[in-house]
């Protein structure tokens, strides 16, 4: 882990990896109330494969400290500062669900840095109900509870056992950001209506991943910002992994892995 100052605050990235000189290095954005311990799995099997990885914690989430950022254009400019601090002048960039999000906004803000983009569980725009923004706001508990039961394949897919494991480390790992980053996270989703066109300042290769059973972000929703990039100047493609859902990190990991080594 490195920790570092990024406007004036202090920022915790993990590393994965060592750099390489056949490709350069990947940024990993967590999504809503979420840290970078959702790419441990899949930044640990890419940096197997030689690739090297950095997975920040955005303000006011895990190991760094501030508040929350109100805006998805804030916490692109706040990726960018991050990348200058690691002296990162071109690099790659993912992200899941509201970071994906983020890295869509990056590689629109600085298409000479960003030279390949991945969109894990994405749509643009990204619509959050009003009643799961209200509850992040006033009722943590129940928008956490909402979040993991929508997040994650039915038991008749995962099985009972990992199910409730994988619902249990995610309500633990919400509840440490707490209900203020998971509210002004969602808020920050809902509001961001610059997805379509962002997508055609895009000049990089791209992929979009999907679940199968995904029922927060469904692979038919991905589309409108699909046709958006295929329309631009960079080439873009969409893969959907089978029986998964939201949460592909934890669910699928090996397929992840292998659709963003482009192996799948």
């Amino acid at each position: 882990m490195r920790e570092l100052e990024v406007n004036g605050q202090r920022v915790s990235v993990h590393e994965y990896g060592a750099p390489s000189a056949s490709a350069t290095s990947l940024l990993l954005i967590h999504g809503a109330g979420h840290d970078h311990g959702v790419w441990d799995e899949i930044a640990a099997g890419l940096a197997a494969a030689g690739e090297h990885v950095f997975a920040p914690d955005l303000p006011a989430h895990g190991g760094s400290s501030g508040t929350p950022l109100a805006s998805i254009e804030a916490m692109a400019d706040w990726v960018l500062a991050l990348a200058n601090a690691l002296d990162l002048e071109a690099f790659r960039v993912g992200g899941h669900s509201m970071g994906s999000l983020v890295a869509l906004a990056i590689a629109a803000a600085a298409p000479q840095r960003v030279q390949g983009l991945y969109l894990v569980g994405t749509s643009a725009p990204m619509p959050v109900s009003p009643f799961l923004l209200e509850a992040a706001h006033t009722e943590p508990e129940r928008a956490w509870a909402l979040i993991n039961k929508f997040s994650f394949a039915p038991a008749e897919v995962l099985g009972e056992g990992r199910r409730l494991a994988l619902a249990t480390a995610n309500l633990a790992r919400m509840q440490q950001q707490g209900g203020p980053a998971l509210g002004a996270d969602l808020a920050a989703c809902n509001d961001w209506q610059a997805g379509l066109a962002a997508a055609g300042q895009v000049r990089c290769p791209t992929l979009l991943v999907c679940g199968e059973l995904d029922r927060m972000t469904p692979a038919e929703s991905a589309q409108p910002l699909l046709a958006a990039l295929q329309a631009g100047a960079c080439p873009a493609h969409l893969i959907v992994l089978a029986r998964c859902g939201h949460a592909m990190m934890q669910e699928a990991p090996d397929a992840l892995i292998q659709a963003l080594r482009g192996q799948a």
